[in-house]
């Protein structure tokens, strides 16, 4: 007989030697990709800063084996990700009692008198188990750091290399405060269901229940239920209709309807919702409505025009609206960051009188082979599209601005509400306070452009996005696939091209705007070029890679030098301060031409740690390893042993006689080509010290 047990737990509870969680083969692998984890981490975030509500994260569904062991049905990727979150907060935790309570969520610290062995909470699929427990869970993510898509087995090692880094990235500039009162929260008031069972078909029959049949009402149900329910009959039948027909193509996505509501409440209550949506929105917006018996405006005037306006900025490219107006919304979409959409349905429904007339639609509309639309311009009655313009135009340079300067998501949403307030004052957009950007950001903003862009793929794109449509003097159109590759290989040891680089320059450069260039493709499709002639060819090989002005302009160069990546670099950053507006401060001074270390909070911004690979040479520099010292790699069981000797130009030498850029090349070389991580498997001679110890020290050490 199938016996359910069902308790919500803290996950300080979870992540006891109560679980032994275990993925079964059958299950899919890790597919959370940064944008996933990057979303929980704002979101716990948010709600650490309201230490006393819990934050429920929903539900696992185990199958029982025995001794606290559990098959697990339903929660693998935010197990994973969980288990990610934590390691970074235990690398870049000082505190040593800290340190421990965060691996002991990771990994059972083993305790001989009570018969406890030392093993991870969680164990993943027999391909990922081992590289999971010996680079996320035994503190060892400095290795991590090193490793490039070559190591990488599988697509869910590839997913949690990228999740790590960015997520390193995410919470390595938060303050040692926040930081732990993120780590107290998580553990304390995170919370899941956990639902379990003795039989495994039971448990799919209960995902499938929780899954497909027994979804939860969303926000738009309950709105919707509350709203018709004091309706006369007559009524009832025609705005119940009403509302589906507004808030079906929105989609069933219980996310995208919360995001909308949360957004539609923003806007009318002039705050942000607190965790508390449905209940806000029925006494701050519905409840006026319902007492005075005029839901069928609210439906009409309210939600219709603010749905429809969701639905421009979800596809612009698809309405009749100008071409600006949809360029602008286009450039909005490429952000992560959605807290710019309340403000902009604010000025499509205030731009529009007819938005949401069920009589015109702003999308065009494909029917057999003809393109028509019900309505045109002109139908929908536009009002001062100039300000609507200056709105667009304003949103995206403060949401561009506040993404690369990390601004949080609780100080976005402040910036909207502040936003809306002072527009539907009648403000000026200039004087709005939530669209003004003040010198200190115009100067961080220019600092971080000036610095090293490695690991966040998306906003160097974006970035160099705005420089080509800047240079274009135009809204540029996009290859279905594009990516920012680098001018420069990775490696140019084996370059001719690069032969009178210095290490010191070509570290210097390659992670920085001026090295990047947009191409049509996937990023993988340089690896194998290591000359810049052949690198630059392929580059300009499809027309859709020309139609970037940046990009085409390389045909005019034979060689690739430090003055022309100097040259591109300042370009760059000048076409994108130009297209935000924020080259000049307040007394028209040009802050491109301000040397970085004079701007103001430079070294706050320079000096936070990233996840961006520690080099044999920055090691060398800082006194951690001297040139000449010997490194072993032991493997008694196979009796197997090789050695290296560190170099003075910032290389490992095997004793063979070659030379490689980093301790991963080197073992692999070293291990005839087998995937082996090197800083985990060298160490130094004379202490036994693990290179990713060393390491390690060389990061803090440099911040």
């Amino acid at each position: 007989m199938m016996a359910i047990n069902a308790k919500e737990l803290p996950l300080g509870r979870v992540f006891t030697p109560d679980y032994r969680f275990t993925i079964p083969s059958f299950q899919r692998a890790y597919i959370w990709k940064p944008e996933n984890i990057l979303q929980l981490v704002s979101d716990l975030k948010d709600a650490s800063k309201s230490p006393h509500i819990p934050y429920f994260l929903g539900s696992l569904i185990l199958v029982s084996k025995g001794n606290s062991q559990y098959d697990v049905i339903d929660g693998q990727q935010r197990l994973v990700s969980l288990s990610i979150i934590i390691a970074v907060l235990r690398d870049l935790e000082q505190d040593p009692d800290l340190m421990r309570q965060l691996d002991a969520l990771l990994v059972e610290p083993g305790d001989k008198l009570r018969g406890i062995v030392n093993e991870p909470r969680l164990t993943l699929r027999e391909r990922d188990a081992a590289f999971f427990r010996e680079h996320v869970q035994e503190d060892n993510l400095e290795s991590v750091f090193d490793m490039d898509n070559d190591y990488l087995a599988t697509a869910a090692q590839r997913n949690m290399v990228n999740n790590i880094r960015k997520v390193y990235d995410e919470i390595s500039v938060w303050s040692t405060a926040v930081r732990q009162q993120f780590a107290q929260y998580l553990v304390n008031q995170v919370t899941l269901v956990i639902v379990t069972t003795n039989d495994l078909d039971g448990a799919h029959r209960i995902f499938d229940v929780m899954n497909m049949r027994g979804l939860p009402l969303t926000p738009s149900d309950v709105f919707k239920a509350r709203a018709t329910s004091g309706l006369s009959d007559a009524e009832l039948d025609v705005y119940t209709a009403r509302w589906d027909d507004i808030i079906d193509p929105i989609g069933d996505d219980p996310h995208d309807s919360e995001e909308f509501f949360s957004y539609l409440y923003l806007i009318l209550a002039h705050q942000p919702d607190t965790d508390r949506l449905i209940e806000d929105f029925l006494n701050n917006v519905l409840k006026p409505y319902i007492s005075n018996g005029t839901v069928p405006a609210f439906i009409n005037t309210v939600l219709a025009p603010y749905a429809m306006a969701w639905q421009i900025i979800s596809r612009p490219s698809e309405t009749i609206l100008p071409d600006e107006v949809r360029h602008r919304l286009e450039n909005l979409n490429d952000y992560r960051n959605h807290e710019w959409k309340p403000v902009a349905m604010w000025a499509l429904v205030n731009s529009y009188r007819q938005l949401g007339n069920p009589d015109y639609s702003p999308f065009v509309q494909r029917a057999s082979r003809a393109v028509k639309s019900s309505a045109t311009l002109a139908s929908l009655e536009p009002h001062d599209e100039r300000r609507l313009l200056e709105i667009l135009s304003a949103l995206e340079r403060v949401t561009g601005i506040r993404t690369l300067i990390r601004t949080d998501a609780i100080d976005r949403r402040g910036y909207a509400n502040a936003a809306i307030r002072d527009l539907d004052k009648g403000y000026l957009v200039e004087r709005s306070n939530g669209l003004k950007i003040s010198d200190d950001d115009r100067e961080n903003t220019i600092v971080r452009l000036h610095g090293e862009m490695q690991s966040d793929a998306a906003l160097v794109r974006l970035l160099l996005l705005r420089a080509n449509e800047q240079k274009a003097g135009a809204h540029l159109e996009r290859p279905r696939r594009f990516s920012a590759l680098p001018i420069m290989p990775l490696d140019i040891e084996r370059s001719q091209s690069f032969a009178d680089w210095t290490p010191e320059q070509h570290d210097y450069w390659l992670y920085r705007l001026g090295n990047m260039a947009l191409v049509q493709g996937q990023e993988n499709q340089l690896d194998k070029y290591v000359e810049f002639p052949a690198r630059r060819d392929a580059m300009l090989l499809r027309p859709n890679s020309r139609r970037f002005p940046l990009t085409s302009e390389l045909k005019d160069f034979n060689d690739c030098t430090p003055t022309l990546l100097e040259k591109r670099q300042e370009e760059t950053i000048r076409l994108i301060v130009e297209y935000w507006g924020i080259r000049y401060d307040r007394n028209h001074h040009d802050l491109t031409a301000q040397p970085i270390e004079d701007l103001s909070q430079a070294a706050a911004v320079q000096s936070t740690r990233s996840s961006k690979r520690v080099t044999i040479r920055q090691v060398i520099q800082a006194g951690l390893l001297i040139p000449g010292e010997r490194l072993v790699w032991e493997r008694p069981r196979k009796g197997e042993r090789w050695y290296a000797t560190v170099t003075e130009n910032g290389r490992m030498r095997l004793d063979d006689g070659s030379e490689y850029p980093t301790p991963t090349a080197a073992a692999r070389a070293a291990a005839g080509g087998r995937r082996s991580g090197g800083l985990d498997v060298w160490k130094r001679t004379s202490d036994g010290m693990k290179l990713s110890e060393i390491w390690k020290q060389c990061r803090l050490q440099a911040h």
